[in-house]
């Protein structure tokens, strides 16, 4: 009782000490986020597919998020020339769907095309295949604390090429991998929760097939956020992804080479890829 009463007597003296210390942190311009992840999971009987694009406006620091009301966003396969519209799931949701196939999304070239408050934005990309989880366990080793959960993970890598891998560990955790020192080979490796992950839990972990800019992407942003960050929240510095400002460009069949008439500076955060995608579960004992 006479520390707390030492304590509350100081007080006073600790407050009139005060000074405002003003403290400047990153500032951008609004700009449109975009989470259009699209997971193909291939096991699943049903051929059709439910695009969905998650659309955002983000600003300064510390400052909310809002939904991005759009003028119009689409998807379209270059191979068929087939063109889809996606709809708000309801006003003010910034969710974006439409019902496609499976074959729409996994056969061809596919541009994402959105327009937001008189700027038309693109991003291009291809189906990537992945491989199945072979092995998933857990294991009881541990890092620092003792208090850690080691899960094991290993898959046989396509031989005769070059592959990226974007692991999801669930809880916004991700981890990349390419094969440069296991090509074709079983590749076992142990990924560690911290103690927050509790017995009985049912923890669901994705392996998803990348190409090699995304890899890039992914390992920025994992890199910059401590690993605890999903890919299409805002990120403490920029970071760019493939969506490109395309306001001056009239045809979007072969982006790669209109770097000259690309708006660098209004561009957009976040990312477009088609990612076949495999995932098992786990039960933590």
């Amino acid at each position: 009782m006479n520390k707390l009463i030492y304590i509350l007597c100081m007080l006073p003296i600790f407050t009139a000490c005060e000074d405002v210390i003003e403290v400047e942190v990153p500032t951008d311009k609004a700009r449109l986020t975009v989470d259009a992840l699209m997971r193909i999971d291939t096991t699943q009987p049903s051929t059709n597919y439910y695009a969905e694009v998650k659309v955002s406006v983000s600003s300064n620091f510390f400052e909310t998020i809002e939904p991005a009301i759009l003028e119009q966003i689409s998807i379209t396969n270059l191979a068929s020339q087939e063109n889809i519209p996606l709809f708000e799931t309801f006003i003010g949701s910034g969710v974006y769907q439409s019902e496609t196939t499976v074959d729409f999304m996994t056969s061809g070239e596919l541009i994402l095309f959105i327009q937001h408050e008189g700027s038309r934005y693109a991003a291009r990309t291809t189906y990537v295949p992945a491989v199945p989880i072979k092995k998933l366990e857990q294991g009881d080793a541990t890092l620092f604390s003792g208090e850690e959960t080691e899960i094991i993970v290993a898959f046989d890598d396509q031989p005769n090429q070059t592959d990226f891998y974007l692991f999801d560990f669930d809880f916004n955790e991700y981890l990349v991998t390419e094969d440069t020192f296991y090509p074709g080979s079983t590749f076992e490796f142990s990924y560690f929760y911290d103690d927050d992950v509790k017995e009985d839990m049912t923890i669901d972990i994705s392996i998803l097939g990348v190409d090699r800019a995304f890899y890039n992407y992914m390992n920025q942003i994992i890199v910059q956020s401590g690993g605890d960050q999903g890919p299409f929240q805002t990120p403490s510095a920029t970071v760019r992804g493939n969506i490109l400002n395309v306001t001056n460009i009239e045809d979007l069949s072969d982006l790669d080479n209109l770097a000259s008439s690309i708006d660098q500076e209004n561009f957009a955060l976040g990312y477009f890829a088609v990612c076949q995608t495999f995932t098992k579960s786990i039960t933590i004992e």
